[in-house]
């Protein structure tokens, strides 16, 4: 007879295999890549996917997504990287069966700081918020206020939850309108962020990107604008970082 494992039985043996996995050198090593302090097992991505790929091959057939919105509960409140992420990505398995409910556990799992690092919110949110865009557009418009939210890690998950969706063309005048409204947030992770997907959606479209950052000019953060660019040859680089100069965003 084939077993059934709970969210919490799944939770328990996740943990307890990141213990048994656990590098305290490696572990020191991944505060290098950030500011804030964060909590990690030193456990390399490659084997934190394995993990959790084995853990969804022992409960696949038999869970609904309901489940794993329960494992997500356990472990996104816990502090380690590889927790959070082994929850993610089994959540991420599950996304043909996604309602649009979902969205709202997304918010409240983010503005609890459960996702309270970028590394957890990037492995997060491309998957488990992109696919949810995808099958409910309509929830597009509540992602829009998602950039003037209070809490910093909702506003990043306001454009990282795009950067998969960045080759669609028919996402692009949302994510230059998402663009704008996070230019005057002066929090790093939030310009980079913006930077990034900037960059995503340039690819499809250079023309309109270029056109879009000459366009809007000194109200473009600097970091922003320099990971926005990274796509452009040298020379054209350096017009950008010329054209858009100006007194009143400098950083």
């Amino acid at each position: 007879m084939k077993n059934t494992f709970s969210p919490p039985d799944i939770a328990r043996r996740g943990v307890k295999e990141l213990r048994a996995r656990a590098n305290p050198a490696k572990a020191a090593e991944v505060q290098r890549y950030f500011k804030d302090a964060v909590r990690s097992y030193g456990i390399a991505s490659p084997e934190v996917r394995e993990i959790a790929a084995g853990l969804y091959r022992d409960v696949k057939g038999d869970w609904t997504v309901d489940d794993a919105v329960e494992l997500c509960d356990i472990l996104f409140p816990e502090p380690e990287l590889e927790t959070k992420a082994i929850a993610a990505l089994i959540l991420a398995r599950f996304n043909s069966s996604y309602g649009p409910e979902l969205f709202l556990d997304v918010k409240k799992w983010l503005s609890r700081d459960y996702l309270d690092n970028w590394a957890s919110v990037d492995v997060f949110c491309p998957y488990v918020v992109g696919e949810l865009l995808v099958r409910y557009p309509k929830l597009i418009r509540d992602i829009k206020l998602w950039a003037l939210h209070p809490n910093r890690w909702v506003k990043r998950a306001s454009a990282v939850s795009f950067i998969r969706l960045a080759k669609k063309p028919e996402f692009a005048d949302v994510i230059y309108e998402i663009a704008v409204s996070l230019f005057p947030v002066e929090d790093d992770l939030i310009r980079k962020a913006n930077g990034w997907l900037l960059r995503e959606v340039g690819k499809k479209d250079m023309r309109r990107l270029e056109r879009f950052l000459v366009e809007k000019g000194p109200s473009i953060p600097r970091t922003t604008l320099r990971y926005a660019i990274e796509r452009f040859e040298e020379r054209k680089r350096r017009a950008l970082l010329e054209k858009t100069r100006g007194e009143a965003r400098t950083r």
